[in-house]
């Protein structure tokens, strides 16, 4: 709803002309404005490491713009592909209801944007606000394709914590010498481990402590005594991360764009996908020093499947009798570093994660389902299948290539898109939807692995009925090595209810559940050689699709998808689709 003044409002009487005013802010609170964005993905030359090459990007940025709206705010971005790779891009943790076409999986909620071709993404932030993300959803393209998707509180709502003096995005990725999109499909005909990326980034840019790129290396300047709040995210392909400001602490107030119990660390640790806001106060006198922020990953993994290199920038402070002019980074003064968690330091992670809790206040409620409709067990972790007959792999064996599951199986992507065949009823071919609710052999799942670890493969979806409120314990595996796997489930939050090591007890663990103030997010960490329980209301009709945020493991198919089906009330139905939907 508008509401336009007219040219002669200036003849109205003050406090009329003031009314209407703030009838048209209240109007605008409540229901928010429309804001527009144009998404041009092309080629663009990019030099890191001392070498330059071609990448994928938004507006030619890398990273790509950040898109800001306000709770409540309608958005449309139209994306233009002018690049010689299909694109589609998903906007990571919005919740998209009703509105899955604008979701941007490709080849799940949609067909890939051809070169030459557009698509408008629209979508209304509904009772969110807070850090989120944007990413390229195909392939390994979001390498480069990613940028900040920061939503503010409805205006005049203040933070649940004091207001800080300034707002900045931190995004960690990696750096690639090699293209991408070559890496995973030389990975793919080899049944091998993709290689690693060649150095971590933060906005962009690897930092010092890489050869060639101390002059790429990002700097944050603070005032002495004020507040920052930072909004970090993690966007590397494969790397969980531990991060941390050498002799500063760090208060996080918000993951996954949903408020927590504040609390203060030294350090932090944040998977691929999630979001976590913190608070930096600068120390109270101008301290003639300069700090690094640093960030490493953190694996349990065999060494030399993952990038085991540290990224920093610097925290400089600025002196207070500096002209404007002068040089904002002085060499001469002493740099202080982190001391950051051993690479595989399991028990950091889980008692940093056990730290989690919602505000669970009157305004900002934990509504977690307290009773159950539907309760799912799934494993997820690493497995193979045998090599095509008359070749060599280069996975475990030569005989078997990588691959990965939840439940067994290794989720294979159609040619079509899963949303629109659902919706159309044409879906004989496209899926099944029998995706089973636990596995179908059980075995000791953190202890010696089965002989036989080669997997299923198929296209399944679980279908649940509108309105379900679901329980889902994830299982993490053993075979092939114990990993942590960050599990990402597109349209919902949900309640992290319950975690723990070894084997899940179904009768001794649910005991344990927080059911009180647990932690509320989009993308959580199934604990290496552990276990992790969510619940969430199946109250967003579609297709949703739930996968490893390690894109190594999500191209060997730890990945499924969910269907939700329309509820009886029309507000509880999928809209149809936009007519400008890309066609496969």
């Amino acid at each position: 709803m508008a509401m336009a003044l007219s040219s002669s409002s200036s003849a109205l009487p003050c406090s009329l002309l003031m009314a209407a005013l703030m009838l048209l802010a209240s109007i605008t609170q409540v229901q928010g404005i429309t804001r527009y964005y144009d998404f041009n993905v092309t080629m663009a030359n990019v030099t890191r490491l001392c070498a330059t090459k071609s990448i994928v990007t938004v507006n030619g940025q890398f990273p790509g713009p950040k898109l800001v709206a306000r709770e409540a705010d309608r958005v449309v971005v139209r994306v233009t592909n002018h690049a010689q790779h299909n694109i589609s891009l998903h906007w990571h943790g919005i919740r998209q209801l009703r509105t899955g076409w604008a979701d941007g999986p490709a080849y799940i909620t949609q067909c890939p944007i051809q070169t030459g071709q557009s698509y408008v993404y629209n979508f209304t932030i509904t009772g969110q606000r807070g850090t989120l993300w944007w990413h390229a959803h195909i392939s390994w393209l979001r390498a480069t394709v990613y940028g900040p998707l920061v939503v503010l509180p409805k205006l005049g709502v203040p933070y649940p914590f004091p207001a800080p003096y300034k707002e900045v995005p931190v995004i960690f990725g990696e750096w690639w010498q090699a293209d991408t999109e070559v890496v995973i499909k030389q990975a793919v005909q080899t049944g091998g481990g993709p290689n690693v990326s060649d150095a971590h980034t933060i906005n962009g840019l690897p930092g010092p402590l890489y050869n060639c790129s101390a002059k790429d290396t990002y700097k944050l300047k603070v005032k002495p005594g004020k507040t920052y709040m930072l909004r970090l995210i993690n966007a590397a392909l494969n790397d969980e991360l531990f991060f941390s400001v050498a002799n500063h602490s760090l208060t996080v107030v918000e993951v996954d764009a949903v408020y927590v119990k504040p609390f203060t660390v030294d350090t932090l640790i944040i998977s691929p996908g999630q979001t976590t806001n913190v608070l930096l106060t600068a120390k109270p006198f101008y301290p003639g020093a300069n700090y690094y922020m640093s960030a490493a990953p953190y694996s349990t993994a065999r060494s030399g499947t993952f990038d085991n290199t540290t990224v920093a920038g610097i925290l400089e402070y600025e002196y207070p009798d500096a002209a404007p002019a002068a040089p904002s980074f002085n060499k001469a003064l002493p740099l202080h570093k982190p001391a950051l968690p051993a690479l595989n330091d399991t028990n950091f992670v889980g008692n940093f994660t056990a730290k989690l809790r919602s505000l669970a206040t009157p305004q900002y409620p934990a509504a977690v389902p307290t009773a159950v409709d539907r309760k799912f067990f799934f494993t997820v972790g690493l497995g193979t299948h045998p090599c095509p007959a008359n070749t060599m792999c280069q996975g475990p064996t030569n005989t078997t290539q990588f691959a990965a599951s939840v439940n067994n199986v290794s989720f294979v992507l159609p040619t079509r898109a899963l949303l629109h065949s659902h919706f159309t009823g044409l879906s004989t071919g496209v899926y099944s939807p029998d995706f089973p609710v636990s596995p179908l052999t059980p075995f000791n799942y953190t202890g010696t692995p089965p002989n036989n670890t080669n997997v299923a493969s198929g296209t399944k979806l679980m279908v649940i009925p509108y309105g379900a409120s679901v329980e889902l314990v994830m299982q993490g595996t053993s075979i092939l090595g114990i990993e942590s796997h960050p599990l990402h489930l597109h349209g919902f939050n949900f309640f992290v209810v319950g975690q723990g090591y070894g084997n899940y007890d179904p009768v001794k663990d649910p005991a344990k559940f927080n059911l009180v103030d647990p932690v509320e997010r989009n993308t959580v960490g199934v604990p290496a050689g552990g276990w992790v329980a969510i619940r969430f209301l199946a109250d967003n009709p579609g297709v949703w699709f739930m996968h490893c945020h390690l894109e190594a493991h999500t191209s060997w198919g730890l990945r499924m998808a969910w269907l939700v089906l329309d509820g009886s009330l029309p507000h509880q139905k999928l809209l149809p689709p936009p007519s400008d939907l890309p066609k496969c």
